[in-house]
């Protein structure tokens, strides 16, 4: 293998050179070029910019793909330069094992059913999930990266240029200030004082030229924010999209269940006004509270089999098994739903039950309105 042997020589010195330099310049023994100021802040800016658009890059990365492990199998597929398998989102992960479930439990049972249902819908969001993570990851993700890792490593090395440069330049300027000082002892003109000129001309030109290459890099970093900004206006735009379909399969999944809950279970489900269950002290939700008391609060659950609960009524009086009758609201109450009736206190409406009626609930009418009320907001009269 051919050695240049002179370059290495060369090379070797300056590098040792340029060390002195610095170490003395560490030291307070040598002399600095400073920057000019508009290049000062030039590269005060583009530091800003790199770190944080680094850390902005990282937790975007951890946003989009929260598993480091994952995040640790993209990157190295990326840098092989190859092809990653399409990776199953966790909502579809989870639409899998519901529907999966429903197939063990049977598809033809309610929470089969409802299994498979809810399952396809999270299917839905998992690739509305995938579509987003891709679309962000090409609109805002990569000019990132290539901001990092292209524009920002050759702004880097040129600034090592520039301050090598400007290394050299200080030592010229201290070898030729040393061969004055000798010159003026021995009171003639030295060859020594001639060269380190030469020399400080060669590498003033240097630094100038390189201070110049660096400052026309360095004021790209504006244009880089317009870029971004572009982006940054891409990735919220997909963040619009994402969460509107995901909100729309939402709603449709709702209605679809809402619907096999009236058809199948209309008095089963939680949340479902007719399984509210009444504790000690308590009583359905009202916008006014009782006389000497806080407002009824709603219970989201059936009691189980161990939990102490009773039915309070005001008065004890039940409602008739059959037939109408009159009932003086007691309190003002709001309707959960459009199932429900809502109640104003003092006014008068015609109430009466149903077969299979949960007893806490009558069905109530006021003229051509319709719907379920609670037993606890009411006073009924012979």
């Amino acid at each position: 293998m051919d050695f240049n042997v002179k370059k290495l020589a060369s090379d070797a010195g300056l590098f040792f050179t340029r060390a002195v330099q610095y170490t003395e310049e560490k030291l307070g023994q040598a002399e600095k070029t400073e920057l000019d100021a508009h290049l000062e802040n030039l590269i005060a800016k583009a530091d800003c910019t790199k770190n944080w658009t680094e850390k902005i890059f990282r937790q975007t990365e951890i946003l989009l793909q929260p598993n480091p492990s994952a995040r640790i199998e993209e990157f190295l597929y990326e840098k092989l330069d190859k092809k990653m398998p399409i990776r199953i989102t966790n909502a579809e992960l989870l639409g899998q094992y519901m529907q999966d479930a429903a197939k063990e439990f049977g598809p033809s049972t309610p929470y089969g059913s409802t299994l498979i249902t809810v399952g396809e819908y999270q299917k839905r969001i998992g690739a509305v999930e995938r579509e987003f993570i891709q679309a962000s990851a090409l609109g805002f993700l990569n000019p990132l990266r290539n901001f990092l890792e292209g524009d920002w490593r050759t702004i880097s090395k040129e600034r090592r240029l520039l301050e090598n440069f400007r290394l050299d330049l200080d030592s010229c300027k201290a070898r030729l200030k040393k061969a004055k000082q000798a010159e003026a002892k021995a009171a003639l003109w030295s060859e020594e004082v001639e060269k380190a000129e030469q020399e400080l001309r060669v590498a003033q030109t240097d630094f100038d030229r390189q201070s110049e290459v660096t400052r026309l890099l360095l004021e790209g970093i504006s244009s880089t924010h317009v870029n971004h900004l572009r982006c940054l206006h891409e990735f919220v735009q997909a963040q619009v999209a994402y969460f509107a379909q995901c909100a729309v399969h939402m709603q449709d999944l709702q209605k679809e269940l809402s619907s096999a809950n009236d058809d199948t279970f209309p008095n089963a489900f939680v949340g479902n006004p007719s399984m509210s269950t009444i504790v000690p002290g308590s009583s359905p939700q009202s916008t006014t509270a009782p006389p000497g008391g806080s407002p009824p609060s709603r219970t989201s659950a059936s009691p189980g089999p161990l939990d102490p609960v009773v039915t309070l009524k005001i008065g004890e009086v039940k409602p008739p098994a059959t037939g109408t009758r009159k009932a003086k609201v007691l309190y003002d109450y709001d309707a959960a739903d459009t199932s429900e009736l809502s109640l104003l206190a003092d006014e008068l409406i015609t109430v009466y039950t149903v077969p299979g009626m949960d007893p806490d609930w009558l069905i109530g009418e006021r003229g051509n309105q319709k719907g379920k009320v609670p037993v606890t907001y009411l006073e009924l009269l012979s």
